[in-house]
């Protein structure tokens, strides 16, 4: 059961992530932070770095989250070939975003790489969102054999 939790959480925070990467684009504030990773003041940020490092936390925990559902559904014996393969195409997707949002940042928001970093970013969803359908149809399985 925890591992349904674990795809869920990672749905939501990456949600979350986009909603946030959305305003960050949409208000212009993708270079107030212009060093990647951190941003000038170091770990934790001044007032004007405060959006854009939020969008970079958060990104490091969805990144964090979405690797860990893949390992889970590796480690899980209820997976079958489909979570795995969406799970770890995820995993793989986030890596290739998180550096295309560093090249992005380094090369002064490109238009062709920030249309990139949103065309991946759908994908990564899509294969998160489907992970965690799958999660949960492992789930009721379960529950249905039992029963």
């Amino acid at each position: 059961m925890a591992f349904q939790y674990l795809a869920l959480s990672a749905l939501i925070v990456l949600y979350s992530l986009m909603f946030v990467g959305g305003y960050v684009s949409a208000a212009g504030l993708g270079l107030t932070c212009p060093e990647w990773p951190l941003c000038p003041n170091g770990v934790l940020p001044s007032e004007e770095y405060f959006i854009e490092w939020m969008h970079r936390f958060v990104a490091a925990t969805t990144g964090t989250l979405v690797i860990a559902t893949a390992v889970a559904s590796w480690l899980n014996k209820n997976s079958g070939r489909k979570i795995k393969f969406t799970s770890t195409f995820a995993a793989t997707l986030v890596i290739t975003q998180i550096t295309l949002g560093a090249l992005v940042i380094d090369l002064k928001l490109h238009a062709l790489l920030v249309a990139i970093h949103l065309g991946v970013g759908i994908l990564l969803f899509s294969m998160v969102l489907l992970t965690t359908l799958f999660a949960f149809k492992i789930s009721k399985s379960k529950i249905e054999t039992r029963a």
